[in-house]
């Protein structure tokens, strides 16, 4: 047996609960996400997309269950897990330069000043991301896919084991929502880093999804796509008729018309 293969899975949940009081967002979630492996998150608002992140992140203790990140306990902080937040606007007159953020993503949690050898490593992750070109430029002057670009770099600096991906997309035009989520699945083949990608829009990254974790009023089910985005899957998962068509590649899901129809995922024609 390789090293790899007796590696600590990047992340593992057992039994996990989350609830805030009375409220359970979910529980019985069991999840391990190997090596490399490209994990999509949906579901509606409010399902627990964001809390699932901040649990990852050891900003959120859970409930009940168990975490850990490449076999040890969540913490804030750690090094092991990346972090692509929404895309945001960045005011115009920010000083902060492309090449500032990512170091703050390399040594952000250090005293004192590097040395070239520093600098050079500033240089090589904003060039694996092609962001070399903007790197002093102020963030506010940038594009929202180039801004995003400079996050994954960020992210990446310190070699974690796990992306993940907060709505990376939001604000994205569909060519810079396919750039971006390319980009982060050649970081993830080439570096081995496992991602878990949450998102509204299943379409951009399913070329790319090994597997979807979808998180809804009723539960929640793990599997590949073909798996979870059935017509009586999703019918179960929100207890109300939910129709998954499928053509030219793409997925539409269409709600019933309760409550929660507004909520299925939406996919732009």
């Amino acid at each position: 047996m390789t090293s790899a293969a007796a590696a600590p899975a990047p992340l593992a949940l057992a039994g996990a609960h989350l609830a805030y009081g009375p409220r359970t967002v979910w529980s019985g979630l069991d999840l391990t996400v190997a090596p490399g492996e490209f994990l999509t998150v949906l579901g509606p608002n409010g399902s627990g997309k964001t809390s699932l992140l901040r649990v990852v992140l050891g900003l959120t203790p859970l409930s009940g269950g168990r975490l850990t990140i490449a076999g040890a306990p969540a913490r804030r902080g750690s090094r092991d897990v990346g972090y692509i937040p929404q895309q945001r606007l960045v005011d115009p007159s920010t000083p902060v330069r492309a090449r500032d953020l990512v170091r703050l993503g390399l040594d952000g949690d250090r005293w004192g000043i590097g040395g070239r050898s520093r600098r050079d490593r500033v240089d090589e992750l904003l060039a694996a991301v092609g962001a070399a070109p903007y790197a002093d430029v102020p963030l506010g002057m940038l594009s929202g896919g180039e801004q995003q670009r400079v996050r994954i770099a960020q992210a990446l600096a310190s070699e974690p084991a796990l992306l993940l991906c907060d709505e990376p997309l939001l604000s994205l035009d569909l060519r810079h929502q396919h750039e971006v989520t390319a980009l982060i699945d050649e970081m993830r083949r080439t570096r081995g880093t496992s991602v878990v990608f949450v998102t509204h829009e299943i379409n951009p990254v399913l070329p790319y999804t090994d597997r979807v974790l979808y998180l809804a009023p009723a539960g929640h089910a793990v599997g590949t796509p073909d798996e979870v985005l059935t017509s009586e899957r999703l019918t179960a998962l929100y207890g109300t008729p939910v129709d998954v068509l499928r053509t030219r590649g793409r997925v539409v899901i269409v709600g019933g018309d309760d409550e929660h129809a507004h909520h299925v995922e939406e996919v732009e024609e």
